[in-house]
C-alpha cells in the first residue's frame, strides 16, 4: 500500500496588475471618491497591496487620497452597523 503523506500541491496565481501602471490615464485623486472606493472593503478599510494588485508606489497614493477624503467626509472612516 502506498500512502501519500504531506504532499502540497502548487497552485500558481496569476500576477495581479497595477490598474493605474496598466492604463496612464487613470488618475489617483482624493475628490474621485468613486474610483477610491474601489480599494476600500465594506467595512471601511483600505484593502492591501497584496490583494488590490496596486504597486507601491500607486498603493502609498491611494493611501494617501483615501485619507484626505475621509477627512473632508467624502469617504466614510467606518460603517455604522447596529447589533
Amino acid at each position: 500500500m502506498v500512502y501519500k503523506r504531506n504532499v502540497k500541491r502548487r497552485t500558481f496565481a496569476r500576477r495581479k496588475v497595477c490598474r493605474f501602471c496598466a492604463d496612464s490615464t487613470m488618475k489617483i485623486d482624493y475628490k474621485d471618491y468613486q474610483t477610491l472606493r474601489l480599494f476600500t472593503s465594506e467595512r471601511g478599510k483600505i484593502i492591501p497591496r497584496r490583494i488590490s494588485g496596486n504597486c507601491a508606489r500607486h498603493q502609498r497614493k491611494v493611501t494617501r487620497a483615501i485619507k484626505r477624503a475621509r477627512n473632508i467626509a467624502l469617504l466614510p472612516f467606518t460603517t455604522t452597523t447596529t447589533r
